[in-house]
């Protein structure tokens, strides 16, 4: 087997570990999802909910995450 497709493996799996973390402790982080600029929209037969600014807050930090993993790695 090549040596990519165990590098591979390992990122599958790091990646399915840090969502598995993030859904165990995602209702114990009391500001996402109540930000203001989140969108919430509830009547009678209909409830939408859009995350929009915890989104934002939730891509910079990971996009500050990936470029220091990218800096590190050279």
């Amino acid at each position: 087997m090549a040596p990519e497709f165990g590098r591979t493996l390992v990122l599958i799996g790091t990646a399915i570990a840090l969502v598995g973390l993030f859904l165990w402790f995602g209702p114990r982080i009391p500001f996402i999802g109540r930000l203001p600029g989140d969108i919430a929209v509830e009547r009678e037969n209909l409830s939408v909910y859009a995350p929009v600014t915890s989104m934002i807050v939730i891509s910079v930090v990971l996009t500050i995450i990936v470029n220091l993993l990218g800096l590190i790695r050279r």
